[in-house]
């Protein structure tokens, strides 16, 4: 269905009266707190656990780190960086195949690192696009330029240019801090009933900590993978359970020729599906189609299981619209990452700007003043996507920290 410039004005108003957050996305930048952790020095004799080494755990830590307080961060898998990874064999740039735009002004990325300037010093590209198809399985119709150039005004989106948000924790986070994980250390008990809270793993370890900040996805929340001893309460397990976090998947598929417009959008009755060009405004000589679907696994959208079966779907749905060009032209070389069936994610992103206040702060409610919580839901300031993963990490050790 072709989206027109009024629907477009009408969908703006509706997320300014009844989200009551006009500055949504972009809009938030100056919503951005005036101190962060950054910002203060702190003193702390006990001992803090961080559980998982994504963005916000990665953020925390890094507090944790200049302010020479004792700790260390028990990851689940063998690697950091949570739904952040970067690829850098598939296509002649590094491609993000977990987030990968910047829902927000370029100088968020200085803020968040304690850096002044409305701008920075990465390069990056602004996610203005010149052509849009929508396929409903029938018609394959083109929006209109006016239209794609209202929501950017509205919504102005970047990305990096040569580098990743991988790189960009990795550099300003994970590299002060790494030393101090654990991986392959699956949390699956938490246990703070005591005057120490005890962590034991899934091999039956017991970690013993003062604090703890909890940085797994909602999604290990909402399937109840970590044991809570008390139990988590009613009020906080309801507002874990009202949080949407749709699985997903994303496909990254390398092609002889650039048969394919900057993006296809269909119809989707929940969640996101359509295919855009990953090499947009990058140096590249290589042709970089990525399909990301949300709202479903790719065995539930295509009704196949292997890897191999769902690139050839996503060939068929492409062949159908382009009359077989995809097919001819595939080099046979994709990335998929299907992160709604991974164990330790279960889901793909969610949206602190559409988190209900009430709900933020029952995500946000400490267990005893020993257990606390982070995550890119769990950003008071609403900051969408990583930036929102990092300052609520920020705002959490300063919690954890303060409140003795």
């Amino acid at each position: 269905m072709k989206v027109r410039l009024k629907s477009i004005a009408i969908l703006l108003v509706s997320i300014s009266v009844f989200t009551g957050c006009f500055k949504w996305g972009s809009r938030a930048y100056d919503r951005f707190p005036e101190t962060i952790a950054l910002d203060k020095n702190y003193f702390y004799e006990g001992k803090v656990i961080i559980v998982g080494a994504g963005a916000s755990g990665l953020a925390a830590a890094r507090i944790l780190e200049r302010n020479n307080i004792n700790y260390e961060i028990l990851e689940a898998t063998d690697r950091y960086g949570g739904r952040l990874q970067k690829d850098t064999l598939l296509a002649d740039f590094p491609i993000d195949l977990g987030a990968e735009w910047i829902h927000n002004q370029p100088g968020i990325l200085n803020k968040l690192i304690g850096l002044p300037g409305d701008w920075t010093s990465e390069e990056l590209l602004p996610y203005s696009i010149d052509s849009v198809f929508s396929w409903d399985g029938i018609d394959y119709v083109q929006t209109e330029k006016e239209e794609l150039d209202a929501f950017f005004n509205f919504f102005p989106e970047y990305k990096f240019k040569s580098s990743t948000w991988f790189d960009y924790v990795d550099d300003n986070f994970a590299r002060h801090v790494k030393h101090k994980i654990r991986f392959n250390t699956p949390v699956s008990e938490i246990d703070y009933s005591s005057n120490k809270v005890i962590l034991k793993t899934k091999d039956g370890v017991e970690h013993v900590a003062d604090k703890v900040l909890v940085t797994v996805s909602i999604g290990v929340l909402k399937a109840n993978v970590i044991k809570f001893n008390p139990e988590l309460s009613n009020k906080k397990t309801r507002a874990i359970n009202r949080v949407e976090f749709l699985p997903g998947f994303k496909l990254a598929m390398k092609f002889s020729e650039k048969f394919y417009p900057d993006a296809i959008t269909f119809d989707s009755d929940i969640g996101d599906h359509g295919y855009y060009d990953m090499a947009f405004k990058k140096l590249s000589e290589d042709n970089i189609l990525t399909l990301l679907s949300t709202g479903a696994s790719p065995e539930e959208y295509f009704g196949v299981e292997t890897n191999e079966e769902i690139v050839s779907a996503a060939l068929i749905e492409l062949d159908e619209i382009f009359n077989g060009t995809a097919s001819s032209t595939f080099t046979g070389a994709y990335r998929l990452r299907d992160w709604g069936s991974e164990e330790y994610i279960l889901g793909t992103w969610t949206n602190a700007a559409l988190n209900k206040n009430f709900n933020l702060n029952a995500l946000n409610e400490p267990l005893d003043n020993r257990v606390y919580f982070a995550g890119e839901i769990n950003d008071a300031h609403r900051q969408m996507g990583v930036p929102g993963a990092i300052l609520s990490g920020y705002f959490a050790i300063n919690d954890l920290l303060m409140n003795e």
